[in-house]
């Protein structure tokens, strides 16, 4: 009895265990030791071998083993499927070597450029804006001896110099005849911004005054008093494409020129294009250039009292630099400056002013002049020819001898709106004058061609000779220092500059003129220390 109740007891226990060993058959395999577990039991109660309290008991730990098992389980698959979801799937994809080398070295060109342009690690960095602004200024300190001999002529029988109020009588500006010596000082500060590619604005402010074009000259000995500052240039530049420059506002000179037509010191209202193919190529040997411009002179707003025009200069220019060699340099340039609505118009009536604005705001002296005026009493003095003018310049360079370059110039102008027998009926004053139509001058020039960043002992001289009639060109805006400024004179000139140290030079300037009628005749000495920043 007790061994029938042993197997029993193990036949129960394998019949308990089945399921956990048979876990991976089937779903009817399971059903199978479930039900067969069950008779067992069964089984085993009728044989008294378990009480049913025991095996209710042995049932009911079996399920919560199976529950708690199950529960395991499905907690332990949630948590796997959670983790698989969670994983981003990689794919790796084979990179050859030259490719890796590649990327690499355009990765580390990137970071360098970066680095550059915000510049890391420099203590001293400043915004990348500062980088496209570029300041430029100089000034200079000069004595300036005027040496004046006028003429004579014979009054009552008797020979008297010549006097200002001589010279009043034809209207031309000479304050006086005596000797002058003056100290003068001229400073000059530009700035010029990089906008974009392409854009760029210039600004420069100077000594002087608004109603003189061509000086920018302060002169000393005014009681301590202040000087004044004057906006000297305002433009935009474009350059749209390579070669070719547009410009707009108050400009520097945009034309290939001397100051026998143009002062050094003369900016330019208005707007101005410039072509020159290759220009920036050092191995071409043909560069042409065209340049064309439209300013405006004089705005005038007609009203009930003025009836005159604005006045304009139109201007064009061609020409071509040859370099047949790096020694050799020949620059040739043809233009013609058309000046609208400047000639003077005499009022119809006395006590009239339709027509005081053709009257020119500023002139030095030499044009040939006429009142135009009515009233007896007072004088209104207006330009008496037109002005078309030819100038044709030409500049050879040669330095066979570099750094020491050997360079002549020559210019010539025409006014081709000039008639003699026009501007002597309306000029009735100047009959007993000389008048005319043409300039020219020559200057030769030995020693470093320019004197920018200038090195110790670095040095150029010069010496010229000029010839300008009354009506050649515009005297108001010609040399100023020549004769004094304006036109109607010849004579020569001479002089010199040195480098004292880098960007400091000293120049010596000697020029002697006379008047063509033998009115005037000046010299003028001029000393000048330089010091460009």
């Amino acid at each position: 009895m007790m061994m029938r109740k042993k197997w029993l007891v193990l036949a129960v226990a394998a019949a308990c265990s089945a399921p956990a060993l048979a876990a991976d058959d089937g779903r009817a395999r399971i059903d199978e030791l479930h039900e067969t577990t069950l008779n067992l039991i069964e089984l085993l109660v009728e044989q008294k071998v378990l009480t049913r309290e025991a095996a209710d008991a042995m049932l009911t730990k079996a399920r919560a083993q199976a529950a708690e098992k199950t529960a395991q389980a499905a907690a332990a698959e949630a948590a796997t499927a959670q983790a698989d979801n969670a994983k981003d799937v990689v794919r790796v994809v084979y990179v050859p070597e030259t490719v890796k080398r590649e990327i690499r070295e355009q990765v580390r060109q990137e970071v360098v450029a970066q680095a550059k342009l915000e510049r890391w690690g420099d203590v001293n960095a400043v915004p990348e804006w500062l980088d496209r602004l570029k300041w430029e200024g100089d000034i200079r300190l000069r004595y300036q001896g005027d040496f004046l001999s006028p003429g004579t002529i014979i009054q009552g029988g008797i020979p008297r110099k010549i006097n200002e109020a001589d010279f009043a009588a034809f209207g031309q500006n000479v304050d006086s005849v005596e000797d002058r010596h003056r100290e003068r000082v001229r400073l000059r500060l530009g700035l010029n911004a990089n906008v974009s590619g392409g854009v760029d604005v210039g600004v420069r402010i100077t000594t002087g005054n608004t109603s003189d074009p061509v000086s920018t000259n302060q002169t000393l000995g005014n009681t301590g008093g202040k000087y004044s500052v004057v906006l000297d240039r305002a433009f935009l530049k474009l350059t749209p494409i390579d070669d070719l420059t547009l410009w707009g506002g108050r400009l520097p000179n945009p034309f290939f020129s001397t100051d026998l037509v143009w002062d050094d010191d003369l900016n330019f209202e208005g707007a101005a294009a410039s072509y020159a193919p290759g220009a920036l190529d050092p191995q071409r040997i043909l560069k042409p250039f065209v340049t064309a411009g439209v300013f405006p002179l004089q705005e005038i707003e007609e009203n009930a009292s003025t009836r005159v025009d604005d006045k304009w200069l139109f201007g064009a220019q061609a020409g071509v630099e040859w370099a047949p060699s790096t020694r050799m340099r020949f620059r040739l340039g043809a233009a013609y400056y058309q000046y609208e609505n400047v000639t003077g118009i005499a009022n119809p009536t006395i006590n009239d002013t339709f027509n005081n604005a053709s009257a020119p705001q500023f002139r030095q002296k030499g044009n040939t002049l006429f009142d135009i005026d009515q009233n007896a009493t007072s004088e209104l003095w207006a330009l008496a020819s037109e002005f078309r003018i030819g100038n044709v310049t030409l500049v050879a360079d040669f330095a066979d001898f570099y750094p020491i370059h050997v360079i002549g110039t020559f210019d010539w102008a025409h006014n081709f709106g000039f008639d003699e027998n026009e501007v002597r009926a309306r000029a009735t004053a100047y009959n007993s004058l000389d008048l005319g139509a043409d300039g020219y001058q020559a200057k030769l020039t030995v020693g470093h061609p320019k004197f920018t960043y200038l090195e110790d002992h670095e040095w150029q001289a010069y010496i010229g000779y000029r010839y300008v009639e009354s009506d050649a060109v515009l005297d108001a805006f010609t040399d100023s220092d020549f004769h004094l400024g304006g036109t109607g004179h010849k004579g020569f000139m001479i002089g010199g500059s040195y480098a004292l140290f880098k960007n400091t030079w000293l120049t010596a300037r000697w020029t002697s003129s006379d008047d063509l009628n033998d009115l005037l005749a000046i010299d003028v000495f001029q000393l000048d220390l330089n010091a460009k920043f």
